[in-house]
Formats: C-alpha cells, sequence, structure tokens
C-alpha cells in the first residue's frame, strides 16, 4: 500500500470512471486500474463495483475511501509543516470562486499571488454561491469566496476581503440628481438585463430596486446570462441597464467607463469573504491569499475612502 494507491482511489470515488480518474491523475487507465486492483487485493475488499455505471463505491468501499480520506489530510499536513519549517508557503488548494469576483481577480491579484509564491497549486472553479456551499461541505473544496453575510455561510469559518461599490451600467437618457447620481426609484425596471437565477449580485440588484426582467428583449428570445461581459453587450447592442461591480469598471475602456453611473448616497456595496470549512493544514496559505489580495486591492475601492457613505446590499431575497 502506498500514498499514490489512496489517492488513485479517491480519484475513481469522485469521478465514478477509471478512465476520468485516470485522466485526472496523470496516468493510463490499465496503470490505475492494476493499482486500485492490487489494494483490493491487499485489503482483502471489493472497494468498487465495476459492473455498474457509473461506477458504485461499496459500503465497505466508502468506510475506506473515508480512512483514505484522513491519511492523505495527516501526509499534506505533514508537507505543509516541514514548509512552514523552511518558511516556505506551499500546497494545493481547491477554491472556488462565484464568477462575478473571479473575473475581475483571478487575472490580476490571484495570479501575481500565485507568481510570488510558485510553489502553491491553486485549482480554482467559477461557481455559484450554493455550490460551493455544497463542495466545501463534501470536501471538493477548501475554501470559497462569495458575497457576505449568506445564511447558508453561517456554518463555516469567514474571512473578509473588501467591500465593493456597486453601479449601473446604461445606454439609456437616466434621470440623474444634480450631482449625477441615480435614485433607484426611479430606474425604468422593464428596462434591466439580469443574470442568471442564483447568482448573488442578481439577487443584491434585485434588493437595491425591485427589479425584473425587462422588456427589450425580442418576443422569440429566451436569453440568461451567466457573465457580466454578456450583459453588457446586450445593455450596448439593445439598449437598457444593467448591474456593475467596482472592480469591473478597470477593465472597461473609456467609451464604455462613460456609461457607468453611481447610485445616489448611500452607496450600495457587497461584501465579498473567503468561505472554509475548518482551519487546516492550508491555512496559511488561505490567510497569505487574504491579506495580498486584500491590500493589492484596498486603494481601488471607493469604499475604502468613506465608508459612511455606503450601505451594505445583502445577497440573498428579502
Amino acid at each position: 500500500m502506498n500514498i499514490q494507491q489512496l489517492e488513485y482511489l479517491i480519484a475513481v470515488d469522485k469521478y465514478k470512471h477509471f478512465g476520468k480518474a485516470a485522466q485526472a491523475c496523470f496516468i493510463t487507465q490499465p496503470t490505475l486500474s492494476a493499482m486500485i486492483q492490487k489494494l483490493e487485493d491487499e485489503l482483502d475488499v471489493k472497494i468498487f463495483d465495476r459492473t455498474t455505471h457509473p461506477i458504485r463505491t461499496t459500503d465497505v468501499g466508502i468506510k475506506i475511501l473515508d480512512q483514505a480520506k484522513k491519511v492523505i489530510d495527516e501526509v499534506n499536513e505533514l508537507r505543509n509543516t516541514a514548509s512552514l519549517l523552511n518558511n516556505v508557503l506551499a500546497g494545493r488548494l481547491n477554491l472556488g470562486i462565484i464568477p462575478t469576483v473571479s473575473t475581475f481577480l483571478l487575472p490580476t491579484e490571484i495570479f501575481n499571488f500565485l507568481q510570488k509564491h510558485p510553489k502553491i497549486e491553486l485549482n480554482v472553479k467559477e461557481m455559484t454561491t450554493e455550490n460551493i456551499i455544497k463542495a466545501l461541505k463534501s470536501g471538493e473544496l477548501d475554501a470559497g469566496i462569495i458575497a457576505t453575510p449568506y445564511d447558508a455561510a453561517n456554518e463555516f469559518y469567514q474571512d473578509f476581503i473588501f467591500n465593493e461599490e456597486l453601479m449601473i451600467y446604461s445606454s439609456e437618457n437616466i434621470n440623474k440628481t444634480e450631482d449625477s447620481f441615480v435614485i433607484p426609484e426611479e430606474l425604468d425596471l422593464d428596462k434591466v438585463w439580469l443574470l442568471e437565477e442564483g447568482n448573488c449580485l442578481r439577487t443584491q440588484f434585485e434588493n437595491i430596486c425591485n427589479l425584473k426582467e425587462n422588456s427589450l428583449k425580442p418576443k422569440n428570445l429566451e436569453f440568461v446570462a451567466s457573465n457580466i461581459h454578456t450583459l453588457l453587450q446586450m445593455v450596448d447592442r439593445v439598449g437598457g441597464i444593467s448591474i456593475l461591480p467596482e472592480l469591473a469598471v478597470n477593465q472597461l475602456n473609456e467609451d464604455k467607463k462613460s456609461k457607468v453611473i453611481r447610485f445616489r448616497k448611500p452607496f450600495p456595496y457587497r461584501e465579498i469573504s473567503v468561505i472554509y470549512y475548518k482551519p487546516t493544514y492550508k491555512q496559511k496559505i488561505i490567510d497569505e491569499l487574504v491579506t495580498e489580495v486584500k491590500t493589492a486591492i484596498h486603494s481601488k475601492l471607493n469604499f475604502n475612502h468613506n465608508p459612511e457613505d455606503f450601505i451594505n446590499i445583502k445577497p440573498q431575497r428579502k
């Protein structure tokens, strides 16, 4: 028995398919299958039922898998301890990030973090908040970056990262105050483009203005957007308005920036935090990632200049 065999066990249990598990482990399927068979023979148990599709983990196998995961965790703990003693930040972190944050953090602050710490392996997945919660509970993820506060995340540890203003992106001639701000109650609610159901930025926008889907789209179009850039294109092409998180503004050209309008005070903002199920051997990586991202974007965000002018818009429905 060796560590690799236990890792192969976990992979097959995850993918329920020898081919996909082998691909994820960067070995051939016959090699992985032989290693699993050798372990089953050594333990004298049947861990996987190969007659079903997808492959089923047997009742005995479930108990073996639970123990294997504990062993792998302890091995990683040992490796991390050695790295810390050598003053090296190293290890693998499985991180889920909501799409309306990853788009603007991943190519910048997170890339910079990885360049600074080349011994860290970061596996990033774009996921909705609900799926991040599920993946944390199942052990698929080590941490998740979501909009908070979020009721379903109360059972997790939580570290604040930043507060980000929410703005309007518009091709319309919107009524503004003398200070060029937008009053939420005066927006045309029939001209709003929204993200798909389940996206926290959608519900935050709904909570600001009690919004509903717009009437600008063609009658024969069923459209569900999953990312902000698509919404901006729809606004530019068809008209209307949409919501825009502050970090997205930095990636716009000057023409698009001219279409960005702030709400009237108190300015709405969303809170972004990292959540994780329990402190682990990966805690140092999480701490350093949070610190570096927080430091890098602090000066970019309006909230940090005058916090008293802002109001938090929770990501869940009223």
